[in-house]
Protein backbone atom coordinates (compact mmCIF):
# COMPACT_ATOMS: atom_id res chain seq x y z
CA UNK A 1 0.00 0.00 0.00
CA UNK A 2 2.83 2.35 0.81
CA UNK A 3 4.16 1.72 -2.37
CA UNK A 4 1.38 3.27 -4.09
CA UNK A 5 0.12 6.19 -1.46
CA UNK A 6 3.30 6.54 0.44
CA UNK A 7 3.15 6.90 4.07
CA UNK A 8 0.35 9.94 4.63
CA UNK A 9 -1.60 8.45 2.11
CA UNK A 10 -1.70 4.33 3.23
CA UNK A 11 -2.77 6.15 6.94
CA UNK A 12 -5.28 8.07 5.36
CA UNK A 13 -6.64 5.07 3.47
CA UNK A 14 -6.29 2.59 6.85
CA UNK A 15 -8.70 5.33 9.14
CA UNK A 16 -10.91 5.25 6.42
CA UNK A 17 -11.35 1.86 6.08
CA UNK A 18 -11.52 1.46 9.77
CA UNK A 19 -13.93 3.64 9.67
CA UNK A 20 -16.42 2.49 7.36
CA UNK A 21 -15.92 -1.34 9.58
CA UNK A 22 -16.82 0.73 12.50
CA UNK A 23 -19.91 2.07 10.46
CA UNK A 24 -20.79 -1.35 8.93
CA UNK A 25 -20.12 -3.47 12.13
CA UNK A 26 -22.20 -1.37 14.29
CA UNK A 27 -25.32 -1.59 11.87
CA UNK A 28 -28.56 -2.78 12.54
CA UNK A 29 -30.26 -5.88 10.67
CA UNK A 30 -31.69 -5.23 7.90
CA UNK A 31 -34.92 -6.93 6.56
CA UNK A 32 -35.02 -10.75 5.84
CA UNK A 33 -31.29 -10.89 7.82
CA UNK A 34 -30.55 -14.42 8.68
CA UNK A 35 -28.25 -15.46 11.54
CA UNK A 36 -25.71 -18.41 11.13
CA UNK A 37 -27.74 -21.71 11.32
CA UNK A 38 -27.69 -24.12 14.48
CA UNK A 39 -28.20 -27.74 14.66
CA UNK A 40 -30.22 -30.00 16.99
CA UNK A 41 -29.59 -27.87 20.02
CA UNK A 42 -31.74 -25.00 21.88
CA UNK A 43 -31.53 -21.95 20.29
CA UNK A 44 -29.94 -19.00 21.83
CA UNK A 45 -31.25 -15.58 21.33
CA UNK A 46 -29.55 -12.44 21.82
CA UNK A 47 -31.82 -9.85 23.08
CA UNK A 48 -29.21 -7.04 22.49
CA UNK A 49 -29.06 -8.43 18.42
CA UNK A 50 -33.12 -7.53 18.37
CA UNK A 51 -34.44 -4.42 16.97
CA UNK A 52 -37.20 -2.93 14.73
CA UNK A 53 -36.22 -5.48 11.92
CA UNK A 54 -36.94 -9.14 11.89
CA UNK A 55 -34.11 -11.18 12.19
CA UNK A 56 -34.77 -14.99 11.05
CA UNK A 57 -32.88 -17.63 12.91
CA UNK A 58 -32.46 -21.41 10.43
CA UNK A 59 -32.37 -24.26 12.75
CA UNK A 60 -31.88 -27.62 11.65
CA UNK A 61 -33.36 -30.26 13.86
CA UNK A 62 -32.95 -33.77 13.09
CA UNK A 63 -32.18 -33.12 9.61
CA UNK A 64 -35.17 -30.69 8.76
CA UNK A 65 -34.57 -27.47 8.31
CA UNK A 66 -37.19 -24.70 10.01
CA UNK A 67 -36.81 -21.14 11.01
CA UNK A 68 -37.57 -18.56 14.02
CA UNK A 69 -38.10 -15.32 14.08
CA UNK A 70 -37.06 -12.32 16.71
CA UNK A 71 -38.48 -8.92 16.26
CA UNK A 72 -39.00 -5.85 18.99
CA UNK A 73 -42.24 -4.82 18.13
CA UNK A 74 -43.23 -1.21 18.17
CA UNK A 75 -44.14 -1.27 22.19
CA UNK A 76 -40.68 -2.47 22.84
CA UNK A 77 -41.23 -5.82 23.42
CA UNK A 78 -39.85 -8.78 21.97
CA UNK A 79 -42.04 -11.26 19.77
CA UNK A 80 -40.87 -14.70 18.47
CA UNK A 81 -42.38 -17.35 16.26
CA UNK A 82 -41.75 -19.65 13.68
CA UNK A 83 -41.32 -18.34 10.53
CA UNK A 84 -44.28 -20.69 9.30
CA UNK A 85 -47.63 -19.15 8.93
CA UNK A 86 -50.66 -21.17 11.08
CA UNK A 87 -53.04 -21.72 7.77
CA UNK A 88 -50.46 -21.97 4.89
CA UNK A 89 -47.67 -23.68 6.20
CA UNK A 90 -48.97 -26.65 4.51
CA UNK A 91 -48.28 -25.55 0.75
CA UNK A 92 -44.65 -25.40 1.71
CA UNK A 93 -44.85 -21.34 0.49
CA UNK A 94 -46.59 -20.09 4.32
CA UNK A 95 -43.14 -18.25 5.08
CA UNK A 96 -43.02 -15.15 5.36
CA UNK A 97 -40.27 -12.36 4.22
CA UNK A 98 -40.38 -8.30 5.83
CA UNK A 99 -41.24 -6.05 3.34
CA UNK A 100 -40.74 -2.72 4.71
CA UNK A 101 -42.15 -2.77 7.86
CA UNK A 102 -44.66 -6.00 7.81
CA UNK A 103 -43.91 -9.95 7.16
CA UNK A 104 -45.55 -10.90 4.57
CA UNK A 105 -46.80 -14.45 3.81
CA UNK A 106 -45.47 -15.67 0.89
CA UNK A 107 -48.37 -18.26 -0.11
CA UNK A 108 -51.46 -16.11 0.64
CA UNK A 109 -49.87 -12.61 0.24
CA UNK A 110 -51.45 -11.39 4.12
CA UNK A 111 -49.10 -9.09 5.94
CA UNK A 112 -49.10 -8.34 9.35
CA UNK A 113 -47.15 -5.53 11.07
CA UNK A 114 -44.68 -6.55 13.82
CA UNK A 115 -46.71 -5.76 17.06
CA UNK A 116 -49.03 -8.35 15.45
CA UNK A 117 -45.95 -11.07 15.65
CA UNK A 118 -45.67 -13.74 18.35
CA UNK A 119 -49.26 -12.51 20.40
CA UNK A 120 -51.32 -15.09 18.80
CA UNK A 121 -51.77 -18.69 18.06
CA UNK A 122 -54.56 -18.77 15.66
CA UNK A 123 -55.51 -17.39 12.10
CA UNK A 124 -53.19 -16.98 9.10
CA UNK A 125 -49.65 -14.92 11.16
CA UNK A 126 -47.04 -16.45 12.08
CA UNK A 127 -46.66 -19.14 14.82
CA UNK A 128 -45.65 -17.35 17.91
CA UNK A 129 -43.56 -18.96 20.73
CA UNK A 130 -45.05 -17.78 23.64
CA UNK A 131 -43.98 -17.06 26.66
CA UNK A 132 -44.90 -20.56 28.55
CA UNK A 133 -42.21 -22.41 25.17
CA UNK A 134 -38.91 -20.00 25.99
CA UNK A 135 -36.56 -19.14 28.09
CA UNK A 136 -36.36 -15.18 28.86
CA UNK A 137 -33.37 -13.93 30.91
CA UNK A 138 -32.08 -10.22 30.83
CA UNK A 139 -29.25 -10.90 27.97
CA UNK A 140 -31.27 -13.86 25.92
CA UNK A 141 -34.34 -15.66 24.82
CA UNK A 142 -33.94 -19.19 24.63
CA UNK A 143 -36.02 -22.19 23.02
CA UNK A 144 -35.55 -25.72 23.61
CA UNK A 145 -34.27 -27.72 21.68
CA UNK A 146 -37.47 -30.25 22.79
CA UNK A 147 -39.84 -27.43 21.84
CA UNK A 148 -38.00 -26.96 18.50
CA UNK A 149 -38.38 -30.70 17.76
CA UNK A 150 -42.17 -30.04 18.80
CA UNK A 151 -42.70 -27.68 15.76
CA UNK A 152 -41.14 -29.83 13.01
CA UNK A 153 -44.17 -30.74 11.46
CA UNK A 154 -44.58 -27.25 10.18
CA UNK A 155 -41.73 -27.22 7.76
CA UNK A 156 -42.26 -30.40 6.31
CA UNK A 157 -43.01 -29.06 3.06
CA UNK A 158 -41.01 -26.13 3.55
CA UNK A 159 -39.59 -24.49 0.37
CA UNK A 160 -37.69 -21.58 1.75
CA UNK A 161 -34.35 -22.95 2.42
Amino acid sequence: MKKYFGKTGALILTLILAAMCAVSCGRKSAPNERKPAIADQDLVIRIRDINKNALFYPVEIDGMVMEVIAVKAPDRSIRTAFNACQVCYKTGKGYYVQEEMRLVCQECGNSYGMGMIGKKADGCIPTPILTENKKVTGSSITVSKEYLTQAKEMFESWTHH
